[in-house]
């Protein structure tokens, strides 16, 4: 990965969380900050009110890891995709952009569904219903589907977001339990839009 230092001594980083692809936050990096991120897999900055380098969280404990790094066309900014360990704004927030919202957050579910199947996790609903097998779990998204068509007839709107979110909870373990991901799914989907 080659980024043009000799362009600029700092290049901007767009920090990006790699689930919910919400960008996070800027920063900036010289050529050092950059090669300690990738040798740490921890976002390291180049601090300009500090005048020094900086990793995110060395005092909050709220670390960057890097999952992914793509450098720009003209090889002068890069967007690093991270698993953020804790809130990324110093103001608590999970971006420093006020730009909090949900959307995305199905592969953070995801994610969750998958660890605590993959941990098998004691006493966890999901890990339970997953150990049962395939009839099982097919049979609640069933269950599910049918009480979100009941709730669409009527007018009780909370209920019916309700039901929708059971179902696609219920949705994701399904496609843990076959080995297929929300990705897959969009991939589906967007074959289907092309022209």
């Amino acid at each position: 990965m080659i980024l043009d230092f000799k362009k600029q001594e700092l290049i901007p980083a767009v920090i990006q969380d790699h689930l919910t692809q919400q960008v996070l936050m800027l920063g900036y990096m010289n050529k050092e900050a950059f090669e300690q991120t990738q040798k740490e897999r921890k976002v390291t900055f180049f601090s300009r009110s500090k005048n020094r380098l900086w990793t995110k969280g060395e005092t909050s404990g709220n670390f960057l890891w890097v999952k992914d790094m793509y450098v720009d066309c003209d090889r002068d900014t890069i967007l690093i995709k991270v698993d953020p360990e804790g809130p990324v704004c110093h103001r608590g927030t999970t971006a420093c952009f006020d730009n909090d919202s949900a959307k995305g957050f199905l592969y953070k579910l995801q994610q969750v569904v998958h660890d605590k199947i993959e941990r098998n996790e004691e006493g966890s609903y999901t890990n339970k219903l997953y150990q049962k097998g395939i009839n099982k779990v097919a049979q609640k998204v069933g269950e599910e589907a049918v009480e979100l068509v009941i709730e669409a007839k009527d007018d009780n709107t909370d209920l019916f977001k309700n039901e929708a979110a059971d179902l696609l909870y219920h949705f994701t373990v399904l496609l843990k339990t076959k080995e297929i991901t929300l990705e897959e799914i969009e991939e589906v989907l967007e074959q289907r839009h092309a022209p």
